[in-house]
């Protein structure tokens, strides 16, 4: 029997809600779709749950058995993949971005985005992260951190603008729950080691990026030129 019963049961009925919603959403837009802007935002969703499960899968499985440190390997595998794939899940909301209001050109802010996501996932391949340790080094979870948070910043900033000039009511919240996950999510990366109740901010995070699944998903009914 796993230590802490509620803990074990409250995440796993999460987490099966979660990431049962976002796979089965996102497949069911990337196969649908009627147009490409839906199929990335399908694309997109798809990803989100599907990378998700590397990591709260096997924390479920941890709970139920010999706990956390225990299988501190596991858990350090699907910490990694999840962070390449949340690395690649805001490369496509930025083309999202510019197909729904028809960006053209922006170049050097395609580059921008482009660099982020390959200096981002080049400091998560480096060893020094210890992804197998159950206690990683809190400077390199700094460091690969700091051009996500860039993406997000940029995210944050070109969606607000072109929300506020389209009057666009499907993406008018969409900076706003960027913004809340990751206010959530830096503080247990900076410290969740001393502090170990701070992971729990990973819920409202989590719930920050379902709130991110219900704005594309209203793209399946609303024409894409409507805002």
């Amino acid at each position: 029997m796993p230590q802490a019963m509620p803990q074990a049961i409250a995440e796993t009925v999460f987490d099966i809600f979660y990431l049962g919603f976002a796979v089965i959403t996102g497949l069911t837009m990337l196969i649908k779709g009627k147009n490409p802007l839906v199929r990335k935002a399908g694309a997109m969703t798809a990803l989100l749950g599907g990378g998700d499960s590397f990591h709260l899968v096997p924390r479920v499985y941890a709970l139920w058995t010999t706990g956390l440190e225990d299988n501190a390997a596991a858990l350090g595998i699907g910490k990694f993949i999840t962070s390449i794939t949340m690395t690649v899940f805001y490369l496509i909301l930025y083309y999202i971005w510019r197909e729904r209001y028809q960006i053209k050109n922006r170049k050097g802010l395609t580059g921008t985005m482009w660099g982020l996501s390959a200096i981002r996932i080049a400091l998560c391949l480096l060893p020094q992260n210890q992804w197998l340790s159950y206690r990683q080094p809190l400077l390199y979870g700094i460091l690969r951190n700091i051009p996500f948070a860039v993406m997000g910043i940029i995210i944050i900033v070109i969606f607000s603008q072109e929300v506020r000039k389209s009057g666009d009511r499907v993406f008018r919240f969409m900076p706003l729950a960027v913004a809340l996950s990751f206010g959530f999510y830096l503080p247990v990366v900076l410290f969740s080691g001393l502090f170990p109740v701070i992971g729990m901010l990973m819920i409202p995070k989590t719930l920050a990026y379902v709130w991110v699944v219900l704005m594309c998903q209203k793209l399946y009914k609303t024409p894409q030129k409507q805002m």
